[in-house]
C-alpha cells in the first residue's frame, strides 16, 4: 500500500493583513486614534530631550533677538521691542516646532514600528493622526513657556485674559495644520536626518520673511509682496492683534483660510505617502 499525499500547488506565508474593507471607522477609529496618541505621548514623556526645541529653543530665541538685536532695531528701548517680538515668536517657534514631528515619524518607519501597525486591524490613517493629536502637548508647553518667560521679562498683554487665550488657542491651532507638511516630508524623504534639513530650508524663509521680527516697511518691496502672502505674517498678525490690541479681522480670516489649504493640500498628500510605505 503506497500512502501519497498531494501538497498545494502553492504554498505562501506572509504576515497578516488586514483588507482594506475590514478597517474600523466611526467611533472605533476614533478610539484606536487616542490609543495610538497616548502611546506617542508616553513615548516623548521618556523622552524629555526631544522637548528642546519647544522650551529651550523657543526662550534662547526670546532672549537673543531682545537683548542682542532689541536696542537696535527699536532704538533703544528693549521692553518695546519685546512687547512687538513676543507674539511673532509664536508664530515662529510653532513652525519651528512642527519639524520634530516628520523627524519622529520617520525614524518609527525605519525602526519598523509602522509594519507592525500595518498588520493591526486600525483605520490606515490612525498612526498619523494620532502622532499629530499627540504633538497638541508639545504645542501649548511651548506657548505657555514662551509666554511665562516674556511675563518675566516684562512682557505684558494690552488687552484681556480671554484675548491671550484666543491668541494662544489660534497659535496652537495653525500649528497642527502646518505640521501636517512635516508628516508628508517625513513620508518623502529618505531618512530621518534628511526631514529636519527640508524643513528648515522651508520654515526659515518663512520666518524671516515675516512680520515676525521686524516692520514690514523696512523691507525690500519684493519681500513686502512676499510677506503680504506668508500664512506665519497673517498668524502673527492675528495674534498681535488679540495680544496688544488692534485690526484682527483681515488678518484672523487669511489665518483660517491658510489652515483649510494646509488641511486640503498636505493631508491626503501624507496619507498617499504613507500608503506606499504601510
Amino acid at each position: 500500500m503506497t500512502l501519497t499525499t498531494t501538497a498545494p500547488a502553492e504554498l505562501s506565508v506572509s504576515a497578516p493583513t488586514t483588507a482594506e474593507g475590514d478597517r474600523p471607522t466611526g467611533p472605533r477609529a476614533l478610539r484606536h486614534v487616542l490609543v495610538l496618541a497616548r502611546r506617542n505621548l508616553i513615548k516623548t514623556i521618556r523622552t524629555p530631550e526631544q522637548f528642546i526645541d519647544v522650551t529651550l529653543q523657543p526662550v534662547t530665541f526670546l532672549l537673543l533677538f531682545a537683548y542682542v538685536f532689541g536696542g537696535a532695531i527699536s532704538g533703544g528701548s528693549r521692553h518695546q521691542y519685546l512687547e512687538f517680538l513676543l507674539p511673532g515668536m509664536l508664530g515662529q517657534s510653532v513652525a519651528l516646532g512642527s519639524i520634530a514631528l516628520g523627524q519622529n515619524l520617520k525614524a518609527d518607519i525605519e525602526k519598523g514600528v509602522f509594519d507592525r501597525f500595518r498588520s493591526l486591524p486600525i483605520a490606515r490613517s490612525a498612526p498619523l493622526v494620532a502622532a499629530v493629536i499627540a504633538d497638541f502637548a508639545r504645542y501649548l508647553l511651548l506657548c505657555v513657556i514662551l509666554v511665562g518667560f516674556g511675563y518675566v521679562m516684562g512682557f505684558r498683554i494690552a488687552t484681556d485674559p480671554l484675548s491671550l487665550i484666543a491668541a494662544l488657542a489660534l497659535s496652537i491651532a495653525f500649528a497642527l495644520c502646518f505640521c501636517w507638511i512635516s508628516v508628508f516630508v517625513g513620508m518623502k524623504a529618505r531618512t530621518s536626518g534628511s526631514v529636519q534639513g527640508i524643513m528648515f530650508l522651508l520654515v526659515l524663509p518663512l520666518s524671516f520673511g515675516s512680520s515676525t521680527f521686524v516692520e514690514t516697511s523696512t523691507m525690500p518691496g519684493w519681500l513686502q509682496a512676499f510677506v503680504k502672502v506668508n500664512p506665519i505674517s497673517h498668524l502673527v498678525g492675528a495674534v498681535r492683534g488679540l495680544m496688544l490690541g488692534g485690526p484682527v479681522g483681515s488678518n484672523l480670516a487669511w489665518t483660517f483660510a491658510w489652515m483649510a489649504a494646509l488641511l486640503v493640500v498636505f493631508v491626503p498628500l501624507a496619507l498617499r505617502g504613507y500608503a506606499r510605505h504601510a
